[in-house]
């Protein structure tokens, strides 16, 4: 009776869990069909990037506090905190009535979000043993990527039918009950006895290097991208030299010492920078070369996530019985195939093949992120995992964000050279090609890694239906 009540709570907050990386998937694609009906109504064209950028930098910059807080005060107040945020940002967002506080809003909500994706994998870990866990990161990837795929088709529809304003508070429902499950239904385990000490020189110094760095990015003008690049780097040496010297350093150096973690950290960066920084110009090639519509554009990318989610689920089986670097290698070679694929396409490349090509890279990719992320969580003790996690986010999101302004540099250099599209993309995908061999370098470095139950079976409070305190 015991345990199958035991079982119900879990199932609860997996629930709970899995709503908010809904929210957290869908806030990422949902805006960018809507935004054109937003400018028309609130004005502030010239702002138009911001209310995507603003975002980023807020989510990017606040995922390693988070991860940290998580291990001095549990992941379930972080987590509530940040869907507090979060849904408080939408709730702004729904409501703003010029593009000055809708920007405004939107960085609150990135400011939650930064919580969504690392803390709830921490969770995941706290409520399953090991041998369970490889399965829920592979469910929660696939989740990720479904999401994904509705997001601009679900916010195309509502801005047709609806103000604008309910591509946010339709965040509301979905999470006040998250928010409701999480608070009532998990109890997490507290890892230190002891007052922590918080290291707000090390978080002041991070914070201030990601986001000078993110926006050196995102800046248009020479000088202010290696002003700001430059003031970056010496923020990220600063940072380094105070975490040598905290005392509860907010991202202990010792991790990276770790194969799962340095090498993971790596391939996670430069798979990222590869794939977002790539497939972003598949919907513009099939819009200038073919002439299709947004959204018919939008919908090719659906077997890329589809297949994607497919692999990510059998990714998430095979952690139980492989290494992680016996899951990466074979993951990364199919989906190098998918890029040299797509560096062939030109103006005679059928829809056909375009999404065959769509569909091996998706194949590739679906099973990456949950390996990288389940090897971080299992290579480190509790009191460290969500240190572990939010720097494996922190790696994949700014190598995301640096793949897309690099590639685009990539595409503007070589049309003013003369080439066409399709010929510049081409060199777009062979350079997705090196960063992918350079992830496949790193993930062979991680040696034989393994999903191994080494903890005390009592340390789960799904195992043992109490938890810690």
């Amino acid at each position: 009776m015991e345990m199958e009540k035991e079982k119900r709570r879990i199932g609860f907050v997996t629930g709970g869990v899995l709503m908010g990386l809904v929210l957290s998937s869908l806030d990422q694609t949902i805006v960018s069909t809507a935004m054109p009906t937003i400018t028309k109504e609130l004005g502030g064209l010239s702002l138009y990037s911001w209310v995507f950028a603003i975002y980023m930098l807020t989510a990017t910059t606040s995922m390693p506090i988070y991860g940290k807080m998580a291990d001095l005060f549990g992941p379930r107040k972080m987590y509530l905190m940040g869907l507090f945020l979060f849904l408080l940002g939408s709730l702004l967002c729904g409501m703003a009535n010029s593009m000055t506080g809708l920007i405004a809003a939107r960085g609150i909500q990135g400011l939650g979000a930064g919580a969504l994706m690392p803390v709830a994998f921490i969770i995941v870990g706290e409520l399953y043993p090991p041998e369970k866990r490889g399965k829920f990161q592979g469910l929660f990837g696939a989740v990720f990527a479904m999401t994904s795929i509705l997001g601009p088709s679900l916010g195309g529809i509502l801005v047709e039918n609806l103000p604008w304003g309910w591509i946010f508070f339709i965040n509301l429902p979905i999470g006040i009950v998250a928010f409701l499950i999480i608070a009532l239904a998990f109890r997490d385990q507290r890892h230190y006895d002891k007052k922590p000490a918080i290291d707000w020189y090390g978080a002041i110094s991070l914070s201030a290097a990601i986001i000078l760095i993110l926006l050196s990015l995102v800046m248009e003008g020479r000088e202010y991208k290696i002003g700001l690049g430059g003031a970056g780097i010496l923020f990220l040496g600063l940072f380094i030299k105070i975490e040598t010297k905290a005392k509860e350093p907010l991202m202990p150096l010792s991790l990276f010492r770790i194969p799962a973690i340095g090498y993971g950290n790596l391939a996670g960066f430069f798979v990222s920078a590869a794939l977002f920084g790539a497939i972003a110009y598949i919907p513009l090639f099939v819009q200038r070369v073919y002439g299709a519509s947004p959204s018919e554009a939008g919908f090719l990318l659906v077997p890329l996530m589809l297949s994607a989610a497919i692999s990510s689920t059998l990714g998430g089986r095979w952690m139980a019985k492989a290494s992680f670097r016996a899951i990466l290698i074979p993951s990364l070679l199919i989906m190098a195939a998918g890029f040299y694929l797509l560096s062939t396409i030109d103006v005679g490349t059928t829809n056909t093949q375009l999404v065959i090509y769509m569909i091996v890279t998706g194949l590739g990719m679906g099973a990456i992120y949950p390996a990288l992320g389940t090897a971080a969580h299992s290579a480190v003790k509790p009191q460290e995992r969500g240190v572990a996690m939010s720097t494996s986010q922190l790696f994949r999101s700014i190598g995301g964000t640096i793949g897309i302004s690099v590639f685009g540099s990539i595409v503007e250099w070589r049309m003013r050279a003369g080439l066409v599209f399709s010929e510049a993309l081409h060199d777009v995908f062979v350079t997705g090609l090196i960063l992918i061999g350079i992830s496949l370098i790193a993930s062979v470095r991680l040696g034989n890694t393994r999903l191994l139950d080494k903890e005390p079976r009592h340390s789960h409070p799904a195992n043992s239906g109490v938890p810690k305190q």
